[in-house]
């Protein structure tokens, strides 16, 4: 009997230790997601030529790695090879780069594939010192809100009586929501608009919005300006909403911007497929860029 007791006891112990490893690795697994991802961009980038990878150290380092897992052989063509080129010898040039270099991909960071539930396509980024990173549309804290931003608040106030224009223009909270600001061209010369396009950063956000319109279903596409329309030409409307209006600059939003109704619209449209709605109020809140 006692050697019974001794024989389960000692069975308990094995098992117990099998179940401390066990949970001991899966918490490895699963708590350090920053581990697995280096596994991962080691695994995507194991083929890569040495040279290349260095001139992708940016995108490796600070691109969000669920885009960076969807976008790596995009970037390791030869257009996009050619716009890094491009992009050092601006800087080696001393050419002032808006936005700065770790802000270039921050609309990855904020909101991931998996995230999105609504794409607003920008053109440019801004081009005056302190104000661009990496959000269409968005300024940093302390910057005044540009004309076009005020005119996105006003009609938005026209839609949702509710909403609080806030005293800022930096847009963090939508993008952590769900809202992926995306600018078509992702850097600009100092003081120098449009000096980036036709560089290939279009090819490259083309490829972002296609992605989005084959593999995810239910998004909402905000197309403000003939730029915008013409870039979601390719979307499935099959498969998404897609909202169109004149852009917001004061040069055309009197020509309905304001009268478009485009965020309850969207929400509207997330609502009738069970998803959760965007809370377009969340700009009062504090803002926090991490």
């Amino acid at each position: 009997m006692s050697k019974r007791k001794n024989n389960s006891a000692s069975d308990d112990n094995k098992k117990q230790k099998i179940v401390s490893k066990t949970q001991s690795s899966l918490a490895s697994w699963v708590k350090p997601q920053q581990t697995r991802t280096v596994v991962n961009l080691e695994t995507l980038f194991s083929k890569t030529d040495k040279k290349v990878k260095e001139v992708l150290s940016l995108e490796i380092e600070t691109m969000n790695s669920e885009w960076l897992k969807v976008l790596s052989g995009e970037i390791q063509k030869s257009y996009f090879i050619e716009l890094k080129k491009f992009l050092k010898n601006e800087k080696e040039n001393n050419q002032k780069i808006f936005p700065p270099e770790p802000e270039i991909y921050s609309w990855s960071r904020y909101t991931p594939p998996s995230l999105v539930k609504v794409v607003i396509i920008g053109q440019d980024p801004y081009h005056d010192d302190g104000q661009a990173h990496g959000l269409c549309f968005s300024v940093k804290n302390g910057v005044p809100p540009p004309p076009s931003l005020v005119n996105i608040y006003k009609a938005l106030q026209r839609d949702i009586p509710s909403f609080q224009i806030p005293k800022h223009g930096n847009l963090v909270n939508w993008a952590k929501a769900g809202v992926l600001l995306l600018n078509t061209s992702l850097t600009v010369r100092a003081h120098n608009a449009a000096s980036h396009s036709n560089k290939g950063w279009e090819k490259f956000t083309d490829a972002v919005i296609q992605y989005l319109s084959e593999k995810k279903h239910g998004l909402v596409f905000m197309l403000w300006g003939n730029h915008a329309i013409k870039k979601g030409k390719s979307i499935n409307k099959a498969k998404h909403l897609v909202l169109e209006s004149v852009h917001p600059s004061p040069l055309s939003a009197h020509r309905g911007f304001f009268e478009c109704h485009h965020w309850s619209k969207a929400n509207d449209y997330l609502k009738s497929l069970g998803k959760e709605e965007i809370n377009w109020n969340n700009l009062v809140e504090t803002t926090n860029e991490d």
